[in-house]
């Protein structure tokens, strides 16, 4: 059983999948961290995230320690994270690790839930249960500025607005993997839904999915 989650920055998609990966016992893995730490490498190396050369040479030579690299989570990183994602090349390179993740997923658990943007419409697009969680900018950022200050980073609203604004405009645009639903998704905008609810709504969702 695969789930994926689709969706845009501080839509709700880190919570739900944590939740339903410890509720049907399914491995989990978020996609953006790939980018992330692509692009953190990249910044590491003194490159740049839209250099084609330096974000593949890092795509290939990711390894299981740099998901777990400290700074994932700045802004930085997913600054970076949108620019080496727009890159065929490195999205080629990280599709062959996804798939392999969806085939067998770790520890022997009989399904995985997938944390992505794309993860629906093109890693496993034959995926039985698909959601696409979105938000209104707004209030993505107003989570995303809280989400920051609790890690004891300073962040300005107008700034992480505007980053916001500019990234959904990269993912939603650019010609490999857009970010756009999957045509048989269930699409759940959050603005106004507490994460119980947004759960409850996923759990009827992919019940109805799941095999007899």
């Amino acid at each position: 059983m695969i789930i994926t989650v689709d969706g845009p920055a501080a839509a709700g998609k880190g919570e739900l999948t944590q939740r339903l990966a410890a509720h049907f016992g399914y491995a989990r893995l978020d996609t953006g961290k790939l980018y992330r730490a692509v692009g953190l490498k990249v910044l590491g190396a003194g490159g740049d995230p839209e250099d084609e050369a330096a974000a593949v040479e890092a795509a290939r030579a990711l390894t299981g320690d740099d998901l777990e690299a400290p700074g994932l989570r700045s802004e930085d990183a997913a600054l970076s994270a949108s620019k080496v994602a727009a890159i065929p090349a490195v999205r080629d390179v990280l599709l062959e690790f996804q798939r392999g993740f969806a085939a067998a997923p770790p520890g022997g658990a009989e399904g995985a839930v997938f944390d992505g943007r794309d993860t629906g419409t093109v890693v496993i697009p034959d995926a039985p249960a698909k959601l696409f969680l979105t938000a209104s900018p707004e209030v993505r950022a107003t989570r995303r500025v809280k989400q920051l200050q609790e890690q004891g980073t300073e962040a300005i609203y107008g700034r992480v607005l505007q980053e916001l604004k500019e990234r959904d405009a990269r993912d939603t645009s650019r010609k490999v993997a857009p970010l756009k639903p999957a045509e048989d998704a269930l699409v759940i905008d959050t603005s106004h839904l507490d994460a119980d609810a947004v759960y409850a709504a996923a759990l009827e969702f992919i019940s109805a999915k799941a095999p007899d």
